[in-house]
């Protein structure tokens, strides 16, 4: 039977543990899985609600931070101090585990030892409503090699994974080590990518692997500074993995080309669909330029960029009326879809 360590860490989200708890414990049969939950120092009655939970469960255990320490911290104490199982899953203690979800992981895992970690679909839910319906019959697996399915997230600049969903092989993830403290907002998709790098990757077909709680608090992709942050964020985090997976990336130069052209792509595209829209008030646009010049010399040569000073010659208060005429406007936006269609062809 295999066994499956699961780490929640949990601050000021008490009042969630015991549905996310249940999720783990009464609804993954045909596994042997413990359950460590890390209060990071909640200032309310979050560790009770824990201890509460363990008291009436031996395969729970608590620990208590008497100082914050922050996620990432308290993300490796428990994958890296903890988890002895032979899988082992980080689940925030607002999200939710779909029925069955361990079991389909474990199952991939064990019948394919070349793949490093496996995730599925997960399903987004608001914050206070139901939860949606949950597809919990597989129609079967692929493992992924992890070059491959590391290049593609370079040559997308974005990741494909929101975390509850993810299994890691134990031994895996204490020979790439801990999340990176350098990337408190960025750290997931780095360690995805790191892993990748030194394993295979496994995809679950068909069923959904986990609910992801969406608070009103979540970046929202009307948080423009949020937007110029997550760019930022992005770079730091692939470029991570560039210096500390070197040795294992034969391409290292192509794929550090490709995400430095992409994230330049992508935020000369948020500067001028600000004029599209008639947000240049609220669109940081010149920090968005100066991003890209960071990620690209000579971005002045992208097609975004000559869309970009288009629409700044017709001006601010005239582009929206004309977006609909503008040619490079639609243009960009054919040869964005070009774009995507030929990676979904190749991909998951």
């Amino acid at each position: 039977m295999s066994t499956v360590s699961v780490v929640i860490p949990c601050y000021k989200y008490g009042h969630f543990l015991a549905d996310c708890v249940r999720s783990v414990l009464d609804e993954q049969e045909g596994l042997d899985v413990r359950v460590l939950i890390i209060d990071d120092a909640s200032p309310d009655d979050s560790a009770q609600a824990a201890h509460a939970l363990a008291a009436a469960d031996p395969r729970i255990e608590v620990r208590v931070h008497e100082k914050n320490k922050g996620h990432i911290a308290t993300y490796n104490e428990g994958l890296l101090e903890w988890a002895d199982g032979d899988y082992v899953v980080l689940l925030s203690a607002d999200d939710r585990l779909v029925p069955g979800a361990l079991v389909r992981a474990a199952a991939l895992l064990d019948a394919h030892p070349e793949a490093g970690f496996c995730y599925g679909r997960p399903l987004r839910f608001q914050h206070g409503g139901p939860l949606p319906k949950a597809r919990t019959r597989s129609t079967g697996s692929v493992v992924y090699p992890g070059q491959w399915w590391l290049e593609r997230r370079f040559q997308e600049a974005t990741g494909c994974i929101t975390s509850p969903e993810v299994v890691v092989r134990t031994s895996l993830q204490r020979k790439v080590g801990g999340y990176d403290p350098a990337l408190p907002h960025a750290g997931d998709i780095e360690m995805w990518m790191r892993l990748a790098a030194h394993a295979d990757v496994g995809y679950i077909q068909g069923a959904d692997q986990a609910f992801y709680r969406v608070h009103g608090n979540n970046m929202s992709t009307t948080d423009f500074g949020g937007q110029l942050d997550d760019l930022r964020q992005r770079l730091v985090a692939f470029d991570a993995v560039l210096d500390k997976c070197a040795d294992l990336l034969p391409r290292a130069d192509r794929l550090s080309a490709a995400v430095h052209t992409r994230l330049a792509r992508f935020a000369l595209r948020r500067a001028y669909r600000a004029y599209d829209r008639g947000r240049t008030d609220v669109v940081p646009v010149d920090e968005l330029v100066a991003f890209a010049g960071e990620c690209l010399p000579g971005y002045e040569k992208l097609p975004e960029y000559r869309a970009l000073r288009r629409r700044q010659r017709i001006g601010a208060r005239t582009m929206p009326y004309l977006q609909p005429l503008v040619l490079s406007a639609v243009a960009d936006r054919g040869r964005e879809w070009l774009w995507w269609q030929s990676w979904k062809r190749r991909g998951i």
